[in-house]
């Protein structure tokens, strides 16, 4: 499996955020690999976005995080559950995509279609933060077999402030998407 380059994340959060569906997420936990498949995304800016922690101001290493260097994960907790998302922007920009759902391919024995139960499946906590995914080691992302599916958005889940324009992306009719919302399919 070949895994994404630095530059893949070098690029408008919403696009990173499309195109990682259908990628493979990998932890190495155990000397196993968990792999699964990312059918979830959520993108979130900085300061401009009423939906992301860089709006508030806090925690600060979090919107730190979020105006760093790409490729990199940045884990927190919401509700008790620990939250994975990669940082990717433009150069001079801020961002991030969370991680909502994956697909389990090999050695996953629980619930993943949700950003929590992704995190408890693969064994994600803070220890994990500040991790580069273009690099092989205990967490990265990889290019799948090719294959063909369509693309639906919609708002973000559980914000109570939301940009304009649809930021939850998800693969169409796939059966380990957290919910099911109205949506509009993606070009």
């Amino acid at each position: 499996m070949k895994i994404l380059k630095k530059s893949f994340y070098k690029r408008d959060t919403k696009e990173v955020a499309k195109d990682l569906l259908g990628k493979y997420l990998i932890r190495e936990f155990d000397n196993k690999k968990l792999i699964g498949k990312i059918v979830e995304v959520e993108a979130y800016y900085g300061k401009e976005d009423p939906a992301s922690r860089a709006y508030l101001g806090f925690p600060k290493y979090v919107v730190n995080s979020l105006y760093g260097d790409v490729g990199i994960t940045l884990i927190y907790m919401v509700h008790s559950n620990w939250l994975l998302n990669i940082v990717a922007h433009q150069k001079n920009k801020a961002g991030a995509v969370l991680i909502r759902a994956i697909e389990p391919i090999k050695n996953i024995n629980f619930e993943t279609n949700g950003p929590g139960k992704l995190t408890k499946a693969l064994k994600i906590d803070k220890s994990l933060n500040g991790i580069k995914v273009y690099k092989k080691g205990l967490l990265y992302i990889a290019k799948s077999k090719e294959e063909k599916f369509e693309i639906e958005s919609s708002k973000r889940i559980g914000v109570k402030r939301d940009l304009e324009e649809n930021l939850r992306f998800y693969i169409k009719d796939n059966k380990f998407v957290s919910r099911k919302q109205f949506s509009k399919k993606q070009n």
